[in-house]
């Protein structure tokens, strides 16, 4: 089964939505073993996953949102009413990055599978991947993983 999950915009009464999301930090840590700092929105409820970053019309590169889901399965997400183009990573329960979408259409109503049962979603902007080279050897370090130190 495939829990498909229509979101994707940083989603807040400003922005178009009326839906509020708690704010953290997580690390993106490469294979070359550099660390790379993001200020994420935490999406956890369902109205908070179903909003996303829908609306919003830019996002910095060193932000995003973190979808948390509370077991693993397969993911799908769409960009409607998504303005920005975003690198979607699928994330395990330990936070290693298990499958990649690179730079998702905005606005597009094309369903984006995980392909693989992921527990956690990060959305950046899209070019993040390439520019951290960001891969299956990555891992998202968040209190949610039980990985940070």
């Amino acid at each position: 089964m495939i829990a498909l999950w229509l979101p994707s915009g940083l989603g807040n009464a400003a922005a178009g939505g009326d839906v509020v999301f708690p704010t953290d930090q997580v690390v993106i840590a490469t294979a070359d073993g550099k660390r790379h700092i993001f200020d994420v929105e935490l999406a956890v409820t369902p109205e908070q996953r179903r909003q996303g970053l829908m609306f919003r019309r830019s996002l910095a590169d060193d932000a995003g949102m973190l979808f948390l889901f509370d077991r693993a399965e397969e993911r799908a997400f769409w960009m409607k009413d998504t303005y920005v183009s975003l690198d979607i990573l699928f994330l395990g329960a330990d936070g290693r990055v298990l499958s990649i979408a690179e730079a998702a259409e905005p606005q597009s109503e094309v369903v984006i599978p995980s392909g693989v049962p992921a527990q956690a979603v990060l959305e950046v902007i899209a070019g993040t991947t390439g520019r951290l080279g960001i891969d299956g050897e990555t891992v998202v370090e968040h209190k949610a993983f039980g990985n940070t130190p």
